[in-house]
């Protein structure tokens, strides 16, 4: 099998790839991703989750204090959901209703828009630090994360209101449906997944993850009931959606926060603040092989992927070293270049 050349090896005090550098990069690799094209995105500089929509093939960017919203065949932004001061993290994607959801973490809210005019039309009350947004098309239901406040509020997307809240116990992080039924989220607090039934919006399991610390990226292979979560300490752990038990731990890079799965590839990925996502294979339920890894940029710690294609986007910026932070404080060790926020896009060669 080909691999991956590891084209990127970063340490805390360096400065990331410019792009015509990560073109470099990219081309040493053994071709299985190409770097294909960056969307200028500029200011603001502050980013989360992004979401991509095969209905509309079109990107949607948590952008600060807005939802920038990027064409993904052209490369072209085509508006903005905007005036979200507390700023945007999760998105979720109802089209069945034609509308979008995102929230404001401050404010402890969630907005509904409409998917034409990206205009924000329903205020929906969530809980403080709503975070990460999931809709679940078995229950039709959009699940928000509302990370410090532990719980997860559920929304009918029909009526834009609010049918459950869930206590998860803990800090929380991201979360993922499964489209049969099932809603899983990340335990942060206490290094546990969370099971919910989504046709009840009650939790029927929590299962601990040994040495796993802070889980926050997730993903879900539907098909052989795997879950993939990505921990602080430098793991990806693989874990049986049916009954909990962890299968199988893979080596991942500094900070992820954020893992996608190709259903068509059978790959995992686990993109990272220090300039890389690790790709995986599904050789089997329980087994897994290491294919390499992708040089992004420092920064490019969160990720979306078109299913079918299997492109990657990722949203990134130049960044330089922050001199006033303590070595050991790696998020906060480097600071963003002004204006220079991009979005990424990673295809598969065949």
């Amino acid at each position: 099998m080909n691999k991956l050349a590891i084209g990127l090896t970063l340490a805390i005090g360096a400065t990331c790839f410019a792009g015509s550098a990560i073109q470099a990069a990219a081309a040493s690799t053994s071709a299985l991703y190409q770097l294909t094209k960056t969307v200028k995105l500029g200011a603001p500089d502050r980013w989360d989750y992004l979401t991509f929509d095969p209905s509309s093939n079109r990107v949607f960017i948590s952008h600060s204090d807005r939802v920038t919203v990027v064409d993904a065949k052209s490369g072209k932004i085509v508006g903005t959901v905007t005036d979200i001061p507390g700023g945007t993290h999760g998105i979720g994607i109802v089209p069945s209703v034609g509308r979008g959801y995102t929230d404001d973490g401050k404010a402890g809210v969630a907005w509904a828009f409409d998917l034409k005019t990206l205009k924000k039309v329903a205020e929906i009350k969530a809980q403080p630090d709503a975070d990460g947004i999931a809709y679940d098309r078995a229950s039709g239901h959009v699940f928000v994360v509302d990370g410090d406040s532990g719980k997860i509020t559920v929304i009918d997307p029909k009526t834009n209101a609010v049918v459950a809240t869930i206590d998860g116990g803990g800090g929380l992080e991201f979360g993922v449906a499964d489209g049969f039924g099932h809603f899983f989220v990340n335990g942060a607090e206490k290094g546990e997944i969370l099971s919910i039934d989504t046709a009840t919006s009650k939790i029927d399991a929590t299962w601990p993850l040994a040495d796993c610390q802070s889980p926050h990226g997730m993903a879900v292979d539907p098909k052989t009931h795997r879950i993939f979560s990505s921990c602080s300490n430098k793991k990806l752990v693989v874990v049986n959606a049916d009954t909990g038990a962890v299968v199988a731990s893979l080596p991942i890079g500094t900070f992820s926060d954020a893992v996608a799965f190709d259903p068509v590839r059978k790959r995992i990925f686990s993109s990272n603040f220090d300039g890389t996502v690790n790709v995986f294979a599904e050789k089997g339920p329980d087994a897994y092989e290491t294919i390499g890894t992708i040089p992004t940029k420092m920064g490019a710690r969160t990720m979306t992927i078109d299913p079918k294609t299997g492109t990657l986007y990722l949203v990134a910026a130049d960044m330089k070293v922050n001199e006033a932070a303590q070595p050991s404080d790696f998020r906060h060790r480097f600071t963003t270049t002004p204006g220079s926020t991009e979005l990424v896009i990673f295809r598969p060669e065949g």
